[in-house]
């Protein structure tokens, strides 16, 4: 694969576990580069129909023609935690036959280093999924006490190493702001002691991640658009989401979990209201990519996918 080429991750898995129905209707709530989402539609026939959403602009301007082109594609910017809202003005409120969510950071955000996500390329300290918003990361930073920062890359990088990292971002910026990529990750390696790093993994990769998740509010999105997405289904319809490290895993996780059971205070009860019954039935177990799928393409080695069917 070339550097900045994007690979839809879990491919055959995610659409047999979609399951799809030719003239069904889709969302992929992470459209990314449309690798899933024009897998999908080559299978629909006149009458199916896919959204895809995305916050990213460069996303959105570097869609392909042949699906923005294409009569039963619509793809909107915006971010996955309004799925309700677009699915309330498109009136599809439990017709949905399956949602698609592949989270994390896409091969061209890692590979174009303006973007800033990448401890590997230089570029501006940015971070941001829609550059339009919010605060970069270099701001970010900046501004956060040091007892912030270390309950950040606990909290969002499990970070074992938080508080020794945390004080040397902090004794860094008393000399000059932070402003770059290699500049925070040279600050991160520098505070990691060498005999306690992983071989196999940067010093810098939690961090980066936490502040990541942080700026952009990925796990609240993630939450939100799980929660939502069970209305818009419609029985039988499937729920497919990967993710790429434990904190998104686990999220899924306990949702489905919870969702495959009846509520909590009715649980063991003989007779349970329709609004509290299971929601949601998981299908076989989480699935990884293959050996071969890993060698084509490193980035799956973290892949993760669950899936669930609506009940």
């Amino acid at each position: 694969m070339s550097s900045n080429e994007h690979v839809p991750v879990l491919l055959e898995p995610v659409l047999e576990g979609l399951d799809i129905k030719q003239d069904g209707c889709y969302i992929d709530g992470t459209f990314g580069r449309g690798g899933h989402s024009g897998e999908i539609l080559k299978r629909l026939n006149s009458n199916g129909r896919l959204i895809g959403i995305d916050r990213d602009p460069d996303a959105i301007a570097s869609a392909p023609k042949v699906l923005t082109n294409d009569p039963r594609f619509e793809l909107i910017r915006g971010e996955s935690g309004n799925l309700k809202k677009y699915i309330e003005e498109r009136c599809l409120q439990g017709e949905i036959d399956g949602f698609l969510f592949d989270l994390g950071v896409s091969s061209p955000q890692l590979d174009e280093a303006h973007r800033g996500f990448s401890f590997l390329r230089d570029g501006p300290l940015d971070m941001r999924m829609d550059p339009s918003s919010g605060i970069p990361a270099s701001d970010f930073i900046a501004n956060m006490e040091k007892r912030e920062l270390i309950n950040i890359f606990k909290k969002f990088g499990e970070e074992t190493h938080a508080s020794r990292i945390a004080q040397a971002i902090c004794d860094a910026r008393k000399i000059s702001q932070i402003k770059t990529t290699l500049q925070l990750a040279s600050i991160i390696s520098s505070a990691v002691p060498a005999s306690t790093r992983n071989k196999k993994k940067h010093p810098a990769t939690k961090v980066f991640q936490a502040i990541r998740i942080a700026i952009n509010g990925e796990l609240n999105q993630l939450e939100i658009f799980l929660l939502q997405s069970m209305n818009a289904l419609k029985k039988g319809g499937r729920l497919c989401v990967i993710s790429f490290h434990s904190l998104e895993d686990r999220i899924v996780k306990r949702f489905m979990r919870d969702m495959s059971r009846e509520s909590e205070q009715y649980r063991g009860m003989p007779e349970v209201p329709e609004e509290f019954k299971p929601k949601l039935k998981t299908v076989k177990t989480v699935i990884s990519a293959s050996n071969v799928e890993v060698l084509k393409n490193r980035r799956s080695r973290s892949a993760r996918l669950r899936v669930g069917v609506r009940i």
